[in-house]
């Protein structure tokens, strides 16, 4: 059954064009609507009981939910137009950006794989006695509590847990805290008067599903607001600490947890050999969820926050991220350009922003505002701070004039700067930036002052992993470049630099590189290089002896990238005796006049000749040896009956 949009003009104060809308994006449009949430509803129930329906209205959701609940039918889905492109002041040019937002609501999406989180209620609250208790008495009936002090205040109920001590780490998150805590003491219940107390222990170890902070001290976890079941507040706030009672309530059973990246473990460069590599997703991770695991890295899911920013940064691509991945966002980017362009718009922007500021900063302009340019499509994602080069330079090469990022406060800037470093390099700064304003008219002020620079004129759909759609949108916004791009520090794409001078072909750079950039071959001494696939991790650089590799940030948009490049060769050596080639002829005769008669295992002629002999032919000379090596005691003569004669003939 064919989607079914429902409009609204909500009581005339937006325009539509229903025929262009339906022709352009390929849904059936029902008639206008001007109250659909009040005096038109029966006509909504009637149309949501065909299924398969749109509705054009955000602001009123509830109302058609809970419609569609006492309906017992599937609820509709809902998208934004008059916030979000009807009303603006140039709202009467909105139908393209309508038609593309529309497009967008019926592309169907993945959804995001999770995994079940459960909570039994086991609470540990620390603070101040005075705090604690009170807060613990709230929470006694609803969850088994047990309240750490950090003070020597005495405890006057038993219907929650009280020790003394001092923690030492929390680790985890919801359903899952594991505590470290030191100088531990328990309460011993017996007796008359004050409670007695247990000797002090270190290193004890407890687990919980919920942990209080009410310390007023430094977290005891990374980001505590973004971990997950951890509740801090400042003691002396006792509004915050009476939010804290409610949100902890509420912690009590089964949860769904998003698990929002992937890591292909074989992909990571991270370290080899004991050799560290790339650090990117260690030193960006907000909540300490990513920790090293060998030659590669791991991901706690119950910590990980969902920022996005460690596959935004990971160059090899170990890191994906899932909600949404990155197919489904060039989708997305995708049917908003192609549909506005069929619709009759020519030179659309891209407004990506998050669900929580960015959505509201819009809703606020239309309603008290200019509202959105007709050409500015709202891109609304969960976060905005793992929208990296790769997918601001893919928004480009499917049409888009400008790509713009709306930050919100509480976006994890660090990896978005370096990001838009990395596409400015690539695409110019023209079509790419960043606002960072919390006035709603502010913003709106930016976006209609901005200047709309040309799109591209035969736009392409890069498709493949991150680096793959960064290399397709790169080759159709650079088609005249004729020589490679120069990069940024710490970009992850380049070549390496060797100076043949100092390299003596060891090859110990081919043995550790975890993209198989550095190639080797092995008919002669010959260092490969396929700069496509180059990391620029460092690996090679750090392991060189010789001090003979420098790192080159670029992106060279040839052919020629693709292919392997030899960096240094040498001329290999014949052996003396079977004339067999192996090693490296000026490596040999370096070694030769370093050692030949003035090393004692190689003081004589013969003993030098054996540096210019293949493994074999030394091998065997050596055995010829009267002070063979690998010689053993002779064999001993095998006995023969003759010997048994002699023998008795002797005695």
């Amino acid at each position: 059954m064919a989607t079914k949009l429902l409009l609204c003009d909500c009581a005339g104060t937006q325009a539509f064009d229903p025929d262009k809308i339906e022709s352009a994006c390929g849904v059936a449009c029902s008639r206008l609507h001007t109250a659909l949430c009040t005096d038109e509803l029966q006509s909504a129930a009637d149309l949501m009981k065909e299924g398969d329906t749109v509705i054009a209205c955000a602001q009123e959701h509830d109302v058609f939910r809970s419609q569609a609940e006492d309906l017992n039918i599937d609820v509709p889905g809902f998208v934004d137009l008059r916030d979000r492109a009807g009303w603006s002041d140039q709202g009467a040019d909105a139908t393209p950006k309508m038609a593309a937002l529309a497009a967008e609501a019926v592309l169907a999406q993945p959804v995001t794989p999770s995994v079940d989180v459960f909570s039994e209620g086991t609470c540990f609250i620390i603070g101040p006695g005075a705090v604690a208790f009170d807060l613990a008495e709230r929470l006694a009936d609803s969850l088994a509590v047990t309240v750490m002090t950090t003070d020597l205040s005495e405890p006057l109920s038993r219907a929650y847990d009280v020790v003394r001590g001092r923690l030492r780490s929390v680790s985890g998150a919801l359903g899952g805290f594991s505590l470290r805590l030191d100088a531990l003491q328990q309460v011993v219940p017996g007796g008359r008067g004050a409670f007695a107390w247990t000797d002090p222990k270190d290193g004890a170890l407890s687990s919980c599903d919920i942990v209080i902070d009410l310390a007023g001290e430094t977290p005891f976890v990374q980001a505590p607001d973004k971990r997950e079941g951890y509740l801090r507040a400042d003691p002396r706030d006792a509004v915050s600490v009476e939010r804290l009672a409610f949100e902890a309530a509420q912690l009590v059973g089964t949860f769904e947890k998003p698990l929002y990246v992937r890591v292909e473990e074989t992909l990571c460069a991270h370290s080899r050999a004991e050799q560290v590599g790339c650090t990117n997703c260690l030193d960006i991770c907000p909540t300490g969820a990513i920790s090293p695991a060998g030659e590669h890295v791991a991901i706690d899911p119950m910590v990980c926050a969902g920022c996005g920013a460690c596959a935004a940064l990971c160059p090899s691509t170990a890191i994906t991220y899932e909600d949404p991945p990155v197919s489904a966002l060039l989708s997305r980017m995708h049917i908003l350009a192609r549909t506005y362009r069929r619709a009759g718009g020519t030179a659309p922007r891209l407004l990506v922003h998050d669900d929580a500021h960015g959505a509201e900063m819009i809703r606020l302009a239309a309603r008290f505002g200019r509202g959105l340019p007709s050409d500015v499509i709202p891109l609304e994602l969960n976060v905005i701070s793992g929208f990296g080069h790769a997918e601001m330079l893919a928004a480009l090469a499917h049409g888009f004039a400008r790509v713009v990022v709306l930050l919100a406060p509480t976006t994890e800037r660090e990896a978005l700067n370096r990001e838009l470093e990395l596409a400015h390099a690539i695409a110019g700064p023209e079509g790419i930036g960043l606002i960072d304003e919390t006035d709603p008219d502010a913003m709106s002020d930016l976006l209609y002052g901005q200047a709309v620079p040309r799109p591209l004129s035969d736009p392409v759909l890069p498709m493949g992993n991150r680096r793959q759609i960064a290399r397709l949108a790169a080759q159709a916004l650079n088609p005249q470049a004729e020589s490679p791009l120069p990069l940024p520090e710490n970009a992850p794409y380049g070549a390496v630099a060797v100076n043949t001078d100092s390299c003596t072909l060891c090859l110990s750079c081919v043995s550790l590189c975890p993209s198989g950039a550095l190639i080797d071959n092995p008919d002669m001494p010959q260092l490969n290089f396929q700069q496509d696939a180059c990391l620029q991790c460092g690996m090679c650089k750090t392991i060189c002896p010789e001090d003979a590799i420098t790192l080159v940030p670029q992106l060279d948009l040839s052919d020629a990238a693709l292919s392997q490049q030899v960096l240094n060769e040498e001329e290999p050596f014949a052996c003396v005796e079977c004339g067999a080639l192996f090693g490296v002829k000026s490596t040999v005769e370096r070694i030769m006049e370093k050692l030949s008669g003035t090393h004692p295992m190689f003081a004589t002629s013969d003993q030098a000749r054996m540096i210019q002999m293949c493994d074999n032919c030394r091998v065997n000379v050596q055995f010829q040896q009267q002070d063979n090596p690998f010689q053993s005691k002779p064999k001993p003569r095998v006995v023969t009956t003759e010997d048994y004669y002699s023998d008795r003939k002797d005695h």
